[in-house]
């Protein structure tokens, strides 16, 4: 692709980069939607909610730049390389990303790259998945003794290899957040079962605040079995921690545990 600047009357080139939030359309900021109002092409991701294209102009592109995990149809250089092609000959580009546009949406590349052009930039921040869709499922992240702090963690590095952060993760008593790591989660949740905690509870939400959301609730030793039986699968997110024990649908497996311990 080759950057160049169609001499156009009035291009003002500038990138927005927007948080969509985790999919619920309602979740989207009301900044966000203003910027949309203004914006002479959008540039959208995988797990974006397609209904928040209605707030951007009629008529203008609106390019899906599928960025999934398992989706390889455009690299990160592609991408930022279209968004300053598109910014240099259309004016305002805003680009939607899923989420929170710099958290595990690699938001600063796209921000570097526009600003190597001398590109005005802004950013417009989104609710992570990685706490949205916990609390959506009234999961708290810290709370009493349980825990006092959490940890958001990729499962898998850019070598596709289970970060190192998580072996150390697992070591605390932290609440810890796993994000694309739903294909390793029986390698993830060996790391914990290596630290002993064995019972600790564990959450898996796919898709969450869509209406094709789903929840699981387990323990680290049974929890690869429940998401296979599940057929949980990519967009999903795991919640380590005391905190899971909260969710209602956890009572039952905590009433069968303690009956084991009684017992023995």
């Amino acid at each position: 692709m080759i950057l160049n600047k169609v001499e156009k009357a009035n291009i003002e080139p500038k990138i927005t980069l927007i948080g969509a939030g985790p999919g619920d359309p309602d979740l989207f900021s009301l900044k966000g939607v203003k910027a949309l109002k203004t914006a002479d092409v959008v540039l959208y991701d995988a797990n974006v909610n397609e209904a928040l294209l209605c707030h951007a102009p009629d008529g203008i592109p609106k390019v899906y730049v599928g960025k999934r995990s398992d989706d390889e149809s455009f690299s990160q250089d592609a991408v930022n390389r279209l968004i300053i092609d598109y910014a240099l000959n259309y004016g305002h580009v805003v680009r939607l990303k899923s989420g929170d546009p710099f958290f595990f949406a690699k938001g600063y590349e796209e921000i570097d790259a526009a600003e190597s052009y001398s590109i005005p930039t802004e950013i417009i921040p989104g609710i992570s998945s990685a706490t949205g869709a916990p609390s959506l499922q009234k999961i708290p992240m810290i709370y009493k003794d349980m825990s006092e702090s959490f940890w958001a963690v990729t499962g898998t590095n850019s070598k596709g290899e289970i970060s190192e952060d998580l072996y150390i993760a697992a070591k605390t008593k932290a609440t810890i957040v796993v994000l694309n790591g739903i294909e390793k989660v029986k390698e993830i949740a060996a790391i914990f079962q290596a630290e002993s905690k064995n019972l600790l509870p564990v959450a898996v939400i796919q898709n969450g605040s869509t209406p094709d959301e789903k929840i699981v609730v387990g323990i680290v030793d049974t929890i690869a079995e429940i998401v296979e039986d599940k057929r949980i699968t990519a967009p999903a997110l795991l919640v380590f921690g005391d905190v899971v024990s909260l969710h209602p649908q956890f009572q039952p497996i905590r009433d069968f545990y303690e009956i084991i311990a009684e017992e023995y």
